[in-house]
């Protein structure tokens, strides 16, 4: 059964604002609720209403506003879920980005970088690019998984500057769970990391 236009604009809005600020989305989001090209009409109409806040091509957001800041820009994690649920990729975050994300850096840059096994691609949110950079399987056998973001983060920050202190904060923020893959992921770090990962799947003796 067909939706009526004005049924397609209300079950869209809907679903926004029962996401709230901070949600970020394309058309994909909504192609159960209608045909793709009526969803971006939707969303194009409301963005001209300001409703909805147009961020790139199809891109768009419900904004943040803080009391003393004003208007926010989307985090790069938020941005990087919508692009990756409309292209139906995978994502590995990367650099700087993966290393402050897992506490060891305080670094928050202004270009994130993630591997992607779709086409690679780019979008600036305000002051930030984000970027989707097409990489190999090896690279990507990882993605999405504690082990991954691990791997990145250790390139990023280099065999010279990694520590027992370095370990110590990685060893905190794993769980269980998350040690379990980590055997599985050493074969597709350097020999280096792969150690690492390797030190860290074993849970520490008391």
């Amino acid at each position: 059964m067909t939706r009526h236009p004005r049924s397609i604009d209300s079950a869209v809005l809907a679903r926004i604002r029962k996401r709230g600020p901070g949600y970020v989305f394309t058309a994909v989001d909504f192609l159960d609720l209608g045909s793709r090209e009526a969803i971006r009409q939707v969303l194009s109409r409301s963005a001209r209403r300001g409703e909805i806040r147009q961020l790139a091509r199809g891109l768009y957001d419900v904004p943040v506003t803080d009391p003393g800041l004003g208007v926010l820009h989307p985090s790069a994690e938020a941005v990087a879920r919508a692009l990756a649920g409309r292209d139906a990729v995978r994502l590995q975050l990367t650099g700087a980005a993966a290393a402050n994300a897992l506490g060891l850096s305080t670094q928050v840059p202004l270009r994130v970088v993630y591997l992607t096994d779709g086409a690679s691609r780019a979008v600036q949110v305000g002051r930030q690019r984000i970027e989707l950079r097409k990489t190999t399987p090896r690279q990507m056998a990882t993605a999405g998984r504690p082990g991954g973001m691990i791997i990145q983060a250790l390139r990023w920050l280099g065999r010279q500057h990694v520590d027992e202190k370095t370990i110590a904060i990685l060893r905190r923020n794993l769980s269980p769970g998350d040690r379990s893959g980590l055997l599985d992921d050493a074969r597709f770090a350097p020999d280096w990391i792969g150690k690492i990962l390797r030190r860290l799947a074993t849970p520490k003796a008391p």
